[in-house]
């Protein structure tokens, strides 16, 4: 194996596997770089994104930086870039030896953007997987070195398939750099007329409209869970509020039909053009937990009503 001299940035936990795949794997790890500390919680602490926290912790060589174009970067082979939060300069990329990567959570030219791994449950994919790209100045449309594929759950949440996809990269990355080594990379240059775009979300996102139809209320609560998270109030039938929860899977039965947001005799919501079973959800303040688990201590009444908390 040809053994290079790495540049890793990152910020996100998305790139947490692969940083830690190439600290172990006899390449050089000569610089760590992420985002600056952030305010985080209740008491709004200084807090190091979850790659400056791994470098911390293993004594890896670590530069918190809010513009890495204006670092002094050392000499290297290879600019590893996973989930880093900041746009990289064409002299930056050009730096080392053999360029600078990129691993996006998506099969590209499809889902460019923020926020792949949602969209991609958002918009009904049925496969969805890891790209390897050459960072160029466009979002995301850089020449792709390598791809995998996997087929997404049927209750699969955001927050699993973000695990599955980061820990699925490693291979990936580690093959791509291997291959940059020896010579024997090929590049594809992307079809901009079929790409799509994964805006970066917010709150308000994640605001429920019981009208909308079954399957899309089910994609929209677990392509939003953990965050920001399908928010409801739970109603009962005279009006007052009995409950809070996050909603964190859900799957559709169009064949039935309840008032849209009502509580049925069966427990389900209704919606558009049907109804959804809630299969999980999480308590304001608690742990994640099924519907079952849920309604052992807390109110379900049928005729009441879920209300989404904006």
């Amino acid at each position: 194996m040809n053994l290079l001299r790495l540049l890793f940035a990152g910020s996100g936990e998305f790139g947490l596997p692969t940083l830690r795949a190439l600290a172990s794997s006899g390449h050089e790890l000569v610089q760590v770089y992420s985002q600056p500390d952030r305010p985080a919680g209740r008491g709004r602490k200084l807090l190091p994104t979850p790659i400056a926290q791994a470098a911390l912790e293993h004594s890896w060589p670590l530069v918190r930086t809010a513009n890495i174009n204006a670092e002094t970067i050392p000499d290297a082979d290879l600019l590893v870039v996973i989930a880093f939060g900041q746009k990289l300069g064409e002299p930056l990329v050009q730096k080392p030896r053999l360029g600078a990567i990129n691993l996006h959570a998506s099969l590209l030219p499809k889902h460019r953007g923020a926020a792949p791994i949602n969209w991609s449950i958002l918009c009904g994919d049925s496969m969805t997987g890891n790209s390897v790209i050459r960072m160029a100045q466009r979002m995301d449309a850089g020449a792709i070195l390598a791809q995998s594929q996997t087929p997404i759950g049927p209750t699969e949440t955001a927050g699993e398939l973000h695990d599955r996809l980061a820990n699925e990269g490693v291979d990936l990355i580690l093959r791509t750099i291997q291959n940059l080594a020896d010579g024997s990379a090929v590049e594809r240059a992307q079809d901009d007329s079929i790409a799509t775009l994964a805006p970066k979300l917010s709150r308000s996102s994640a605001g429920l409209d019981f009208n909308r139809s079954a399957g899309e209320l089910c994609r929209q609560i677990r392509g939003l869970y953990p965050w920001p998270g399908c928010r409801v109030r739970v109603v009962d039938q005279a009006g007052s509020e009995v409950g809070r929860l996050v909603l964190a899977i859900a799957q559709p039965n169009p064949a039935e039909t309840s008032h849209p947001g009502e509580i049925d005799s069966l427990g389900r919501i209704g919606a558009g053009d049907g109804t959804i079973e809630i299969l999980s959800c999480q308590p304001e303040g608690g742990r994640r937990m099924t519907l079952a688990e849920y309604r052992n201590g807390h109110p379900w009444p049928t005729g009441g009503r879920l209300e989404p908390i904006a």
